[in-house]
């Protein structure tokens, strides 16, 4: 497991912006209409730092989270499987594996919470994201959300103030990035914005592959788009943001080299999802 990371050490929006990172839309530019933004030619939201401060971003190994709650791309199982999945289930231990096989499964668009055993998040919400029908994009689109905002409202049912997401079903379940990422940041700003937002200090989106790190960086500032502030950022909070998203960009290349794709499908046997990635490589 690669260096444990707080809430406090994963950059906000409002930082990101700062150094340069994220940039404004583009004049006239809007978000795509997802179920939680409808309509073509929707306006960008107004900015708010309270958000912006709110919502974090990085690219990094989501087992090394030291947060209330992270938020695995599960399937409908719950048993583990390749991907992400296989890798908090291995990190987990096999008691997430006893735990989830209690829990009878879960519905795709849904999600379900466990302990976090193993690892430093203190809950794991299992999320069963939707595969792609691209003759249906309206369904994948609502499962998806339904995803997200489950996963929240879960959070706040357990009184986990920090969430962290892994990038829900744009591996082989073949959500394109570009639609994804729209639809989960509509998801997480009507959240946060609704009658329990102010039960979550911070949501954090992790990713992994480039493809996902480009959709993100093109669609955070239409919907959460920076603020104009005076105050300035300290060379020590710059140089400290600047090592954490080096060391973590640096992990998540390693790391995401060597963890093989989430199954299209349930797995077929029933043993911990460890023992059954170690046969799978042998």
């Amino acid at each position: 497991m690669g260096q444990l990371l707080t809430a406090s050490d994963i950059p906000s929006l409002s930082l990101l912006y700062k150094l340069r990172k994220l940039s404004a839309p583009s004049p006239g530019a809007s978000p795509l209409p997802t179920t939680t933004r409808p309509g073509p030619g929707a306006d960008v939201p107004p900015p708010s730092k309270s958000l912006n401060d709110r919502v974090g971003l990085i690219r990094g190994d989501i087992t090394t989270l030291k947060l209330d709650a992270i938020v695995n791309a599960a399937n409908r199982s719950l048993l583990g499987g390749g991907g992400v999945d296989g890798a908090i289930h291995r990190a987990a231990g096999p008691e997430l594996y006893d735990e989830c096989r209690a829990l009878g499964g879960c519905p795709t668009g849904s999600a379900k919470i466990t302990n976090g055993y193993g690892l430093p998040a203190r809950k794991i919400i299992h999320a069963v994201g939707p595969v792609y029908d691209p003759l249906d994009h309206d369904k994948s689109e609502r499962l998806l959300t339904g995803c997200y905002t489950r996963s929240l409202e879960l959070a706040v049912e357990h009184g986990c103030r920090t969430v962290a997401f892994s990038a829900i079903s744009t591996g082989v379940y073949g959500y394109p990035s570009q639609d994804a990422a729209p639809a989960a940041l509509g998801a997480i700003r009507k959240f946060l914005t609704g009658p329990d937002g102010d039960k979550i200090d911070k949501v954090v989106i992790v990713t992994f592959e480039m493809k996902d790190v480009e959709a993100y960086n093109e669609f955070i500032p239409l919907f959460f788009p920076p603020v104009a502030e005076d105050e300035t950022t300290t060379d020590n909070e710059e140089d400290e943001a600047r090592e954490t998203e080096a060391k973590l960009t640096a992990e998540a290349e390693a790391v995401a080299s060597e963890l093989p794709s989430a199954p299209t499908s349930d797995p077929s046997d029933t043993g911990p999802a460890g023992k059954k990635q170690r046969q799978g490589e042998d």
